[in-house]
């Protein structure tokens, strides 16, 4: 009789156990991932922007696992660096929108906050001593981040109207959403002889910002690779981040489908080659050879999975 008492109880006792030890979880999370230091605003108490709270990708979606593959089943590989042109129009749910928007973000936008927030890492774009920048090897400090993609800060002296003191202001610079006009891609091909597949795994992404300094009385156009991203690493992020649906806002896809579905149009710039991995505009000149060597390298790749098979 005691035991079934005890039983009992033990029964009754449990589901509140339970509840206090999620409440307690809950609790620990919120404390573990407060941080002073985010930029994320606070939308806590704003009116929905339509008739409903919209919440187009849940927080509990993880990013679609990769296959695993095993090095010994690694039949062929190739790595290739591409650039997506963001002003062609099929890129236009990469590059918009090019101010800050509540209901949507950029690419550049979702990966830049991400890395002031300190969810990924920033790896240095320009080459090094020994290595390049797209090896993730050295990591960028959030000022370094912001000096790339923002306009430089200045100081400014303002005379008070009602004193007629002059005072120095500092303003901060803005970011260049307009300004990113390409993405380089760093992706690697390989043939999976287990499943006889040809696939691809993209490995890393760089913004590139392009605007026209002034210099005395003329200018010059530069272009400034503002950061590398390990891609592998930010797919979590982009997960959560939705593209923006030109036929229905009900609707929406994630950063990470887009990219993972290879939904964009891009050529090749450079292949891994026993030449320092040299780009293709350093061994042939002009628009029209740039493009044929291009395409060279792409209908190569497929010749490749081709050639495997036999018939």
């Amino acid at each position: 009789m005691q035991v079934r008492l005890l039983s009992l109880w033990v029964l009754l006792i449990l589901p509140f156990v339970a509840a206090a030890q999620r409440a307690g979880e809950q609790a620990t999370l919120k404390v573990e991932t407060g941080n002073s230091d985010t930029v994320k605003p606070d939308t806590t108490n704003m009116p929905p922007i339509g008739f409903y709270e919209r919440t187009t990708i849940p927080e509990k979606i993880r990013p679609v696992p990769y296959t695993f593959v095993r090095e010994a089943d690694v039949l062929w590989s190739k790595i290739i660096w591409r650039v997506i042109d963001l002003r062609q129009k099929i890129n236009f749910p990469l590059y918009y929108p090019t101010k800050e928007m509540r209901d949507r973000k950029s690419l550049t936008q979702a990966l830049y906050y991400a890395i002031l927030n300190k969810e990924i890492y920033a790896y240095d774009p320009l080459p090094g001593l020994t290595s390049p920048g797209d090896e993730f090897i050295k990591r960028m400090t959030l000022e370094e981040v912001k000096n790339n993609v923002c306009t430089p800060a200045q100081d400014i002296q303002q005379t008070d109207m009602r004193t007629g003191q002059v005072r120095t202001v500092h303003i901060d610079g803005e970011p260049r959403w307009r300004e990113v006009k390409q993405m380089i891609v760093k992706e690697e091909w390989f043939f999976d002889s287990k499943r006889s597949l040809l696939e691809v795994r993209v490995l890393g992404l760089c913004p590139v910002v392009e605007y026209f300094e002034l210099m005395g009385e003329g200018g010059a156009l530069k272009r400034v690779p503002a950061f590398w991203v390990y891609y592998p690493e930010a797919r979590t992020v982009l997960t959560h981040v939705a593209v923006f649906n030109n036929k229905n806002d009900a609707q929406a896809t994630s950063f990470d489908d887009l990219i993972f579905k290879r939904r964009f149009d891009s050529y090749i710039i450079r292949e891994t080659n026993e030449y320092n991995n040299r780009s293709i505009s350093d061994y042939k000149k002009g628009g029209i050879p740039n493009m044929l060597e291009s395409e060279r390298i792409h209908y190569d790749i497929f010749n490749t999975e081709h050639d495997l098979w036999e018939f």
